[in-house]
């Protein structure tokens, strides 16, 4: 066991035996393994988005095996995605990957007057017949429906430990009072994150976060505490604290699809201010596979390099 990963499951000091382990497996897979830093393939987005929006740029993406494969030839962390592109590589891929079940999904269907939600779509059981190592899901703070996800969470979180898994939570504010800007502010991401690790979540991921700050008292303590925001590393560290002072794994959304230099600086920025690593989705396969495979190993030598 490597000092990175012996210090980081020291963190659970409450967890089983069972969960343990099945986050030292995500831990010490692929090339990062041991580091103490991930990068994991989420493939969500045909549900959250649509399989044409998704996949129109890179077709061969629209078979589930692609992205095991992908995820394999990278020597990745971990593949997550719902129940139905699970089920349809399991078997084939078993052992070769670790899997993260993720158990709820939005869709772009939905009414855009609606209260922000997702409904859950998988159970802890399937992640135990498919062999994952942890289940996930979303709570959308800021959304009237957000007691709802936090209580779905929490029932989550307790029901995967039972069995001795993981649990890795998308936190995205979102909703009713909050501008778009406010969503990716600082303050609000520092809220998100905290939320996230008062659940109990295993694993949180969390988008990057923008030097806007959305509450004017937020700011006001900002500038009174002479809190650095003003660059993305700066930021990153507050992320952290706010995962209970660093005791958590943060991972950070790769977002929409951007230009490899504009990916790259952004680990650097993640690996500069103590994040564990990240989690790219479109920007992996909405690439040729050649291309994606280039870039997640440019990606693997930033976080694994001292």
């Amino acid at each position: 066991m490597t000092q990175a990963v012996q210090q980081i499951l020291s963190w659970y000091e409450n967890d089983n035996a069972g969960v343990k382990t099945n986050l030292a497996r995500i831990l010490y897979h692929g090339r990062l393994g041991g580091t103490g830093k991930l990068l994991i393939l989420p493939v969500d987005q045909g549900f959250e988005h649509g399989p044409d929006r998704c996949f129109v740029p890179n077709p061969p993406a629209y078979d589930p095996h692609y992205h095991f494969q992908l995820a394999v030839e990278a020597g990745l962390s971990a593949f997550a995605s719902p129940l139905g592109m699970l089920e349809a590589g399991a078997a084939t891929f078993a052992g070769r990957i670790p899997l993260i079940l993720k158990c709820n999904s939005a869709n772009l269907l939905y009414p855009k007057e609606g209260p922000k939600t997702q409904a859950v779509t998988s159970t802890v059981r399937d992640a135990l017949h498919l062999g994952c190592c942890a289940v996930g899901l979303t709570i959308y703070p800021g959304s009237l429906k957000s007691y709802d996800m936090f209580e779905t969470a929490r029932e989550f979180v307790a029901a995967a430990k039972d069995v001795g898994l993981p649990t890795v939570i998308w936190s995205y504010p979102r909703g009713e009072d909050l501008s778009k800007d406010g969503e990716t502010a600082i303050d609000i991401c520092t809220y998100a994150t905290q939320m996230a690790a008062l659940l109990g979540a295993h694993i949180i991921k969390v988008k990057l976060p923008t030097s806007f700050v959305e509450a004017a008292d937020v700011a006001d303590l900002y500038r009174k505490g002479n809190v650095p925001i003003g660059t993305l590393p700066d930021r990153i560290k507050l992320v952290m604290k706010a995962a209970l002072g660093g005791r958590r794994v943060v991972v950070f959304s790769g977002g929409a699809k951007k230009d490899d230099a504009g990916i790259l600086e952004e680990a650097r920025a993640i690996k500069a201010g103590g994040g564990n690593g990240s989690i790219i989705g479109r920007n992996s396969f909405q690439r040729s596979n050649k291309d994606a495979l280039e870039l997640l190993g440019q990606l693997i030598e930033i976080y694994r390099t001292p």
